[in-house]
């Protein structure tokens, strides 16, 4: 695909400095970007590079004061990230919006309907039933059992895996090797050690707008439903566990864990290989520090807690300091000791 520096400054509001005519047909980070690429620049620590990039564009924010001419053709914007995050945003779907049709062989149920302009990749399976909405994808492997519903724009690549009665809204998109609605993890001991299963017949319904990343693992509820509310983004290699609720517009980093019916507030961050007991409470807004174990409910929204047990960022840092010294702490204790 190939575009006019003009046409992509028109898609981001953006003004153009230098010759607007000048085409582009890929992306490129601005370090290692060749004739033809459009780059951007939003950390200042680069920007040497804009004086001896080979992009054919580069863009900038509009209150960037030049050192010296450039050789690539500007776009100016409010913020660069942004809006390059909004063009790869259009590249991708553009490139998804080509994919179109039925790869064989694929399989779809008895009684299953699915709208028009989607995608079914070889080896595909759609189960009975199931309802799927127009300008959907799903990728060679997938598997989407009996009584899924899917709505409209939704991504599954390939080797998705749909368990029963699963629902999706629309404007999803689940990565490569999720697993959506397995058994939660329910066991009941027995008087003679050994464990009884705990049938699992409820499901997971993933709102509009959700992200799931790879190899991610979202359990069906016991009864009832785990539930991803609209706007959400999950990374890579996350276990959210039966009866599990995540607010809104909440982010979870790689390699954490929610334990069963715990309660995720709105607009949480959660970053990487934290774990959260099950049967409590987040509040919204609430910030949780990389490794954490949260085991207590968090009732005050706006929070940074960090640690294990999770409290209070600031105090944590305190306490790490403490922590550091505690050698030689102890040291002086004993010479101390010696002394008295």
């Amino acid at each position: 695909m190939e575009f006019t520096v003009q046409q992509i400054a028109d898609l981001l509001q953006g003004k153009v400095e230098g010759d607007n005519s000048v085409k582009v047909s890929t992306l490129a980070k601005i370090e290692d970007a060749q004739p033809g690429a459009l780059a951007f620049l939003s950390n200042l620590k680069y920007e040497s590079y804009l004086y001896s990039t080979s992009a054919s564009a580069v863009i900038v924010s509009d209150q960037l004061k030049l050192k010296s001419d450039v050789k690539p053709t500007l776009i100016r914007v409010a913020d660069p990230y942004s809006s390059f995050s909004t063009l790869l945003h259009y590249y991708h779907t553009a490139i998804l919006a080509s994919k179109v049709g039925v790869e064989e062989p694929c399989f779809i149920g008895q009684g299953s309907e699915i709208g028009s302009n989607h995608y079914r990749g070889a080896f595909s399976y759609i189960g009975t039933n199931c309802k799927i909405g127009e300008n959907v994808r799903i990728f060679p492997q997938a598997y989407i059992g009996d009584n899924v519903q899917i709505g409209d724009n939704t991504t599954i690549f390939a080797g998705v895996k749909l368990y029963t009665n699963t629902v999706v809204g629309s404007n999803c998109t689940i990565h490569s090797g999720a697993v959506i609605g397995s058994d939660g993890f329910g066991w009941a001991p027995q008087p003679d050690g050994t464990y009884k299963p705990v049938p699992q017949i409820g499901n997971v319904v993933l709102e509009d707008d959700v992200s799931i990343g790879a190899n991610t693992a979202i359990d069906c509820a016991t009864m009832g439903s785990t539930i991803i509310r609209k706007g959400t983004k999950i990374d890579n290699l996350v276990q959210i566990a039966h009866n599990v609720e995540v607010g809104q517009n909440t982010v979870i980093a790689s390699q954490s864990g929610v334990s069963g019916s715990a309660k995720i507030g709105n607009n949480c961050v959660i970053a990487g290989q934290v774990g959260i007991v099950g049967h409590i409470t987040i509040a919204n807004k609430t910030t949780i520090g990389a490794q954490s174990g949260v085991s207590k409910s968090v009732k005050e929204e706006g929070l940074i807690i960090q640690g294990s047990p999770a409290f209070d960022y600031k105090q944590n840092l305190r306490a790490m300091t403490v922590f550091r010294k505690l050698p030689e702490l102890q040291r002086e204790l004993e010479i101390l000791k010696e002394k008295v």
